[in-house]
Parts: C-alpha cells; sequence; structure tokens
C-alpha cells in the first residue's frame, strides 16, 4: 500500500521557518517526480513546488520563489521543503504529492497523496 506520510506543520508568527517532510513507501519511487501542493481555507489546491527523481531540477510557483526550498533523499524515500519568511498567505494545508510523469502544476495527474499537514502563519 503506497504511502506518503507529511509532518512538520504547525503554528509560526510571519516572518518565521518551518520544514516539512514527506516520507514515502509501499512502492518503489525510482524515477518519480515529488511534490508539494497547498490548499488554503476557501481556496483551490495550488501548487507550490516540485522536484525531479535525481533532484536536478526544480520548479516553484512565483509566489514562493526564494523563500521556500525542495529537496529530497532518495535513500530515505523522503521529500522535504523548507519554508522561510513565511507570510499569513502561506496558510494552508500542504500536501505531498508522487508522479511518474511530467510535473504537472494542476495536480491532477499525481496518483499519490498525502492526507496533508496543517500550516497556520500568524501576523
Amino acid at each position: 500500500q503506497v504511502q506518503l506520510v507529511e509532518s512538520g506543520g504547525g503554528l509560526v508568527q510571519a516572518g518565521g521557518s518551518l520544514r516539512l517532510s514527506c516520507a514515502a513507501s509501499g512502492r518503489t519511487f525510482s524515477g518519480y517526480a515529488m511534490g508539494w501542493f497547498r490548499r488554503a481555507p476557501g481556496k483551490e489546491r495550488e501548487f507550490v513546488a516540485a522536484i525531479s527523481w535525481s533532484g536536478g531540477i526544480t520548479y516553484y510557483a512565483d509566489s514562493v520563489k526564494g523563500r521556500f526550498t525542495i529537496s529530497r533523499d532518495n535513500a530515505k524515500i523522503t521529500v522535504y521543503l523548507q519554508m522561510s519568511s513565511l507570510q499569513p498567505e502561506d496558510t494552508a494545508v500542504y500536501y505531498c504529492a508522487a508522479s511518474p510523469g511530467v510535473v504537472d502544476t494542476t495536480g491532477r495527474t499525481w496518483p499519490y497523496w498525502g492526507q496533508g499537514t496543517q500550516v497556520t502563519v500568524s501576523s
């Protein structure tokens, strides 16, 4: 059974930092891209960041570029999202996802998803 388990969410003040982790299990993820999406209250799910299998290619939403960094450890089958300079508008449930194909920023073609972790940024 494939599982993606996120951790590291919480409450932080504006300007603070958090690091999210997502541990994958249940199948081989060789060749899979990994990514993070988020859904804020009352809003559609949006793409945050993604990383290729090798880690050599990364993608970021404009809203987080320069503040968030995605990385992965394939030996641990874990992807990370280092978030800095957090703002109240970053408040959302953050979801980890895995995809064997090209990075699709809509998320529609990503077959594997975690349950999400809440990030709340207070002003």
